[in-house]
């Protein structure tokens, strides 16, 4: 059974990186070239001509349209076959896939299932984002050699942060305060507030008052493969669960999504929003430069992870931590088989 969720929108670039040259990507074990129309619409082909699968990328665009490198097969945006070249026929069963896609957040989004069910309100909201109070970092990237999953688990394990990020994220609490975990069916959310403790290494700068905080770490990760972590910051004895915000509410929202290239790789994109300092570069550039610091820490793990569960030779041992990948491993199982269950009676 596939592992995969395909009736979804996955990032599938970064918006400025795909311009009008044909750009090969794969995702969820499928080959797609991306473009851009000459309007500027981003459009997604199924990267393999079905006369002897030559990649189209390896071809070259014409107007809106993509020519086979080998004997000159011409696509539409619609994946249909519309110049044989070497004959005036057009074979009946010369076409591609066409994937629908759109930009929303200086991302490039895809659809990977049925197109007639993409639907692109189904595409997170951002809060804030056009809100001229904050800041939005420009969107980053890296590959990192392991299973979606295995990141899926990291962005829902708020307890990791006391050993793999030492020097940024981890702070007084994070290594033992309980967790309170909720899920519905939009995915699964782990949160706690650490009350009355020293902003960690990353944030003491970026909050604007001194002294102690109440923190919440938020952990949430959406079917199939989209984490929302959240950190709220108050001085102590403002925040829990019944907090009022005020001028010194400091807020972080980290949006980390994750696209399965195959089994044993993720294309893992993200942006930081803050409420503060909305026209600080300098700042931006320091956070962001922090923030995919730290991701280097959890890459360099997740990879050596990856192989030594894919490689294992004796058994594994489950800890309490693990009960909200648990519960999102489950949830997600259940909506792949239902999806699957579902094509199959179509």
């Amino acid at each position: 059974m596939s592992q995969y969720l395909r009736n979804t929108w996955y990032v599938a670039a970064l918006s400025p990186d795909v311009g009008r040259s044909l750009t090969p990507i794969k995702l969820l074990g499928e080959a797609i070239v991306l473009y851009r129309t000459e309007d500027g619409r981003p459009a997604a082909l199924e990267d393999a001509c079905p006369h002897r699968k030559l990649p189209l990328s390896m071809g070259r665009l014409k107007g809106d349209a993509v020519e086979c490198g080998y004997h000159g097969l011409t696509f539409d945006c619609s994946g249909r076959c519309i110049d044989a070249a070497t004959q005036a026929r057009i074979p009946p069963f010369a076409k591609v896939r066409s994937y629908p896609a759109c930009d929303r957040y200086g991302l490039l989004w895809i659809w990977m299932g049925d197109p007639a069910r993409a639907d692109e309100k189904a595409i997170i909201e951002i809060e804030n984002h056009d809100n001229p109070a904050w800041n939005i970092t420009q969107g980053d990237s890296m590959l990192i050699e392991c299973n979606y999953l295995w990141m899926v688990d990291n962005l829902l394990d708020p307890s990791h942060v006391a050993w793999v990020h030492r020097s940024s994220f981890a702070g007084a609490g994070t290594d033992n305060t309980p967790m309170q975990i909720t899920a519905d069916e939009h995915g699964v959310i782990n949160s706690r507030w650490l009350l009355d403790q020293p902003p960690p290494p990353f944030y003491a700068p970026l909050v604007k008052f001194h002294g102690n905080a109440d923190r919440l770490q938020h952990y949430e990760v959406r079917y199939p493969a989209l984490a929302v972590n959240m950190g709220i910051y108050t001085p102590a004895g403002k925040g829990g669960p019944d907090m009022v915000e005020d001028a010194d509410t400091y807020r972080m929202i980290s949006y980390h999504f994750l696209t399965p290239i195959d089994d044993d790789n993720t294309q893992y994109y993200w942006l930081q929003h803050r409420n503060t300092d909305p026209h600080d570069e300098a700042l931006t550039r320091k956070v962001a430069a922090g923030a995919k610091a730290a991701f280097e820490e959890d890459r360099a793990i997740l990879r050596a992870v990856h192989l030594g569960m894919k490689n294992k030779t004796t058994p594994t041992t489950g800890l309490l931590l693990d009960a909200a990948a648990s519960h999102f491993r489950k949830g997600l199982a259940e909506r792949i088989a239902q999806e699957q269950a579902a094509d199959a009676q179509a």
